[in-house]
């Protein structure tokens, strides 16, 4: 099921939708929780990806409460194409005047090729330009199309011959909080360390440090967390230049919904060092921008003086990898003194993602859970040293708290 229509007012109305949220290889699993939480079915997982269904309200809601996808794409269609000729024939069957008016500026952004007897981007995406004016042609009985509208970018997906065709709802980037001016050399993004933080079990009653903070991502993203704050908020999205299908109150009623949710008198323990002083001044900012500074303490202070009188708190953190950030040569050492200082806090869980090979020999101590993830091009490791949990009475009070 692509899409299911209805009659309103003598016209064909879409009703319900599917959607393609892309994601890091390897993050399907916190993906398809999120989607789900939000209460939509999901309809299938693939590597990277995840479809679900809804309605037209479930455009605003995903795009504005996902925190671990880069955008949401209306999926279109999808057929089987092996040539040119069935790339061209397969793109015009799709009902294109569903979705687009007549003044619309459509095109193909973005079409990447995997296993596929097509595989030119370029040609691919040519084929399919054409291809959806000859059906608008036929559609609305008109020869040539201003497209000066709204915009209407598409993302194509070939995959073993299997053509799936998506329309982004988002525009900008989702992992584009808003609040991140200002960055460290090698940061990483909002949406990698959201999930990231979901896969670990750190929640907002717990102490949480990293140690390698950069600009602040990880700090912040999990003050977000802590305060129910959604991250699509404060942006602005591309659909919500298309009436036609979302009607308005689909996006005040979302951030309605993310108002009420909102919970910034939460409190928290969450902290950032850098050995940077100028980064940890970009990284209150950051936090600042976010509307979260508040909930976070950042502090310049190296990876050496590392250390926390509480229990059973959590380090979760970026450490440079060597490839962006530093010479390979200068890695055992701070990866052995990092290991050194966790080894000094007591009953900890410490969660870090790097490239580096030798990570688990000079931390001294092989990670409880590995997992592979690929960050962007590059394979990373996501190690998971897992402390003791606090006792239940523990766990009670902090919830009392909340």
């Amino acid at each position: 099921m692509a899409v299911r229509q209805i009659w309103i007012n003598g016209e064909e109305k879409l009703d319900q939708f599917e959607f393609i949220v892309p994601c890091h290889f390897g993050l399907e699993s916190v993906m398809k929780k999120e989607i789900t939480d939000l209460g939509y079915p999901v309809v299938k997982v693939e590597d990277g990806r995840v479809t679900f269904s809804g309605d037209a309200g479930a455009i605003s809601r995903a795009n504005v409460f996902l925190r671990t996808t880069e955008r949401v794409l209306l999926k279109a269609g999808s057929f089987r194409a092996e040539t040119f000729d069935e790339l061209f024939d397969g793109t015009k069957a799709i009902p294109w005047e569903q979705y687009f008016p007549k003044d619309a500026k459509f095109w193909v952004a973005k079409a990447s090729s995997i296993r596929s007897r097509l595989f030119s981007p370029s040609d691919i995406q040519s084929i399919m330009k054409k291809a959806m004016v000859e059906r608008m042609k036929g559609a609305y009985g008109l020869t040539w199309f201003p497209e000066d509208g709204a915009s209407f970018p598409l993302r194509v997906f070939l995959n073993k011959d299997e053509v799936t065709v998506g329309i982004d709802t988002t525009g900008e980037s989702l992992h584009k909080r808003g609040y991140r001016t200002l960055t460290s050399k090698a940061p990483i993004t909002e949406t990698l360390a959201a999930a990231l933080l979901m896969l670990t079990p750190w929640k907002r009653d717990r102490i949480l440090v990293d140690p390698f903070c950069g600009s602040g991502t990880f700090p912040i993203e999990a003050a977000m967390m802590a305060a129910n704050m959604a991250p699509g908020m404060n942006r602005e999205f591309l659909s919500e230049n298309w009436p036609h299908l979302i009607p308005k109150r689909c996006w005040y009623d979302a951030v309605n919904e993310a108002n009420d949710c909102l919970d910034l008198s939460v409190e928290t323990d969450i902290q950032g060092y850098d050995i940077d002083g100028e980064i940890i001044r970009a990284a209150r900012a950051n936090a600042q921008a976010a509307g979260v500074d508040h909930l976070i303490h950042f502090q310049r202070r190296p990876v050496a003086e590392l250390s926390h009188p509480k229990k059973y708190g959590f380090l979760i953190t970026n450490p440079p990898y060597g490839e962006r950030l530093e010479d390979k040569k200068d890695l055992p050492a701070l990866y052995r003194t990092l290991g050194e200082r966790y080894a000094q806090l007591d009953d900890w869980s410490m969660y870090l993602i790097t490239s580096y090979e030798n990570a688990q020999q000079d931390i001294g101590r092989k990670a409880d859970k590995n997992r592979k993830i690929y960050n962007g091009m590059m394979k990373t490791y996501f190690y998971q040293y897992q402390g003791a949990k606090p006792p239940k009475r523990a766990k009670q009070e902090g919830q009392a708290k909340r």
